[in-house]
């Protein structure tokens, strides 16, 4: 599990996990991946927000006007951010309220701040884009509770 990690290993960053998905030999690994990446909330929540048509988003669609961080000196991850999500999801008690300008204003500002290819896959996820190689039927199979 990733949890699991041994001492002087690092999570992998979400392009990673998806990138080790997508290059899976089969089905049943696919499937395993996911289930194996399952125990890292930042990995289900951006499921969630790509899959479930239910969870929408307060931001305008189409491309996100951002400065991608440098991929050798990235200041912070997805996983230490996904936190953030609270503030851009409609109906959610901390982004209704909040000022457009404010919530877009933080939604490039996470964008900046994480790998350049994770933005991508975040500012994909507002459009409910999933990246090549991850299938919701996999995502279903593998995390069966999540949608």
């Amino acid at each position: 599990m990733i949890t699991e990690q041994q001492p002087g290993t690092r999570t992998p960053e979400l392009y990673e996990m998806i990138d080790k998905i997508a290059k899976a030999k089969d089905k049943e690994e696919r499937v395993g991946l996911i289930r194996k990446f399952g125990a890292l909330s930042s990995w289900t929540d951006y499921l969630r927000c790509v899959f479930d048509d239910r969870i929408q988003f307060n931001l305008p669609g189409g491309n996100v006007p951002y400065t991608p961080a440098e991929e050798q000196s990235v200041p912070t991850s997805w996983h230490r951010n996904n936190t953030q999500l609270q503030y851009f999801v409609k109906g959610s008690r901390k982004s209704d309220p909040m000022h457009p300008l404010k919530r877009e204003t933080m939604f490039i500002g996470l964008l900046e701040v994480i790998h350049p290819k994770d933005a991508e896959i975040i500012a994909d996820m507002i459009n409910k884009k999933a990246p090549e190689g991850l299938e919701i039927e996999d995502v279903k199979e593998g995390l069966p509770k999540l949608l």
